[in-house]
């Protein structure tokens, strides 16, 4: 199901780096890292998680950099399963020093 505007308005407050896609109920990040291999790491962990919800991101890598839109298809919009995978990502990140 779908998230509310109040929903999603949460959502995001709790979802450091992600914002609203432009004419699009999606959510998108780009995350930076060191070096090719990092980001490659990144995206290993990340692909297992997504496959253990079922649930697959659109994304892109160049060099260090992965670019993430996540929408639920099926429902035609933000569900939680977008924010869950928003957070599984974010919590992959090192903590901030």
């Amino acid at each position: 199901m779908k998230l509310s505007d109040a929903e999603r308005t949460a959502a995001l407050a709790g979802l450091p780096g992600w914002k609203m896609v432009d004419g699009r109920d999606a959510i998108e990040r780009e995350f930076r890292f060191a070096d090719f291999n990092a980001a490659f790491g990144f995206m290993s962990r990340a692909a297992l998680q997504a496959e253990k919800l079922d649930h697959h991101p659109e994304w892109s890598n160049v060099y260090n950099r992965v670019h993430v839109v996540l929408s639920t298809h099926d429902a035609g919009g933000l569900t939680a399963k977008d924010v869950a995978l928003a957070g599984f990502m974010n919590g992959l990140l090192p903590p901030a020093s």
